[in-house]
């Protein structure tokens, strides 16, 4: 028996939750793909939201617009939900070198409304700082597991455990067709599997390969994620994920001795407290040579659309994106040029 939808979305990670919310929460039909045994980038990421990056401490893209909307809907979903997913969580930066204590004090005083000074006593029990310290406020923390789960406790009615094979796909003038599904749209946000996408795989992905620990560490307060030349970020009871790499080429998807072997040496060098690790957590991202979101409809099959390529900043820019990319569709707006799929309307038409 066939069923009639009007979005047909691929992938249950951060993006396609992000997708499904909007679209439950307007009352339009959608079902959502999601194969259990695919790997999703979410799974293991951070959960951090930092208004800044870099070395040179400097704002993130569109941050004073990202922030305030991605804030509001983590807030919006667990009121919804009644679960807890965001909470504040300032940086208390360690500086690991003088340069880096410099490029601070410099961008302290230069515009960045994100960064103030902080009491380097207080953390002086707990760490190394021969350099001070400072923070990064406006930053927050999303409990990626709990959003998941709940995610797809909100979708049930909506979800297909299934395995998305794409040479099923069914292109007609008006709409798609996969196995007894109809819709009118199709939205691919299923991360690295977009690469072998016959009619998207011509977009410039560059996959990066990230690590990171789970550790224990008894004492250290949960209130802040902690940054050095690494980044201590809360995870739940005394465990803390301590990451990340980016590793640009490799040629494979599992935990490396020396990732484990590096951040130990970083911990002893920086923690004061005794701690243990107990997981080691690796993950491949769907980043693009960009660093801009995929976000948008195909130029050739106007039933093909695409929201993909977050990286690193997934947390700030899935929200906000989706809701781009479904008021594009339904009322026409505009999606934001830099991350407009219009920007390789050439390379998709061949």
């Amino acid at each position: 028996m066939e069923e009639k939808v009007k979005y047909l979305i691929i992938g249950q990670g951060l993006t396609g939750t992000w997708l499904s919310y909007f679209l439950h929460k307007q009352g339009i039909s959608f079902k959502v793909i999601n194969d259990a045994k695919t790997f999703s980038a979410t799974s293991v990421a951070s959960g951090v939201i930092n208004p800044v990056t870099g070395r040179r401490i400097v704002q993130t893209w569109m941050i004073d617009t990202l922030l305030p909307f991605a804030i509001d809907s983590y807030k919006a979903f667990q009121k919804d939900e009644n679960i807890t997913i965001i909470k504040a969580a300032p940086i208390a930066l360690i500086h690991p070198s003088l340069q880096m204590k410099e490029s601070f004090d410099y961008r302290l005083t230069h515009d960045n409304i994100y960064l103030k000074e902080n009491d380097n006593s207080s953390l002086g029990q707990y760490f190394n700082t021969p350099f001070g310290t400072g923070e990064i406020d406006q930053c927050y923390w999303i409990d990626l597991i709990q959003f998941l789960k709940a995610g797809r406790e909100k979708l049930s009615p909506h979800f297909i455990e299934d395995y998305f094979d794409i040479s099923d796909l069914i292109l007609t003038e008006q709409d798609v067709r996969w196995k007894n599904i109809i819709a009118e749209k199709i939205i691919f946000c299923d991360g690295l599997n977009t690469m072998n996408n016959p009619y998207f795989k011509a977009l410039p992905f560059v996959p990066n390969k990230g690590e990171a620990l789970i550790v224990k560490i008894k004492g250290l307060a949960p209130t802040n994620i902690y940054k050095t030349n690494i980044t201590i970020v809360p995870w739940k009871d005394d465990l803390f994920w301590v990451g990340s790499s980016y590793e640009w080429s490799f040629t494979n998807a599992l935990p490396t001795e020396s990732f484990k072997e590096k951040m130990i040496t970083a911990l002893d060098a920086v923690l004061k407290q005794p701690y243990e690790v107990v997981d080691h957590l690796v993950g491949i991202r769907p980043a693009n040579t960009e660093r801009r979101p995929f976000v948008g409809l195909h130029p050739k099959y106007p039933q093909l659309g695409i929201c993909n390529g977050m990286g690193t900043k997934g947390c700030s820019l899935a929200p906000y994106f989706s809701k781009q990319l479904i008021d594009h569709i339904e009322q026409g707006t505009m999606i934001e040029p830099e991350a407009d799929l219009k920007r390789f309307t050439s390379i998709l038409s061949d």
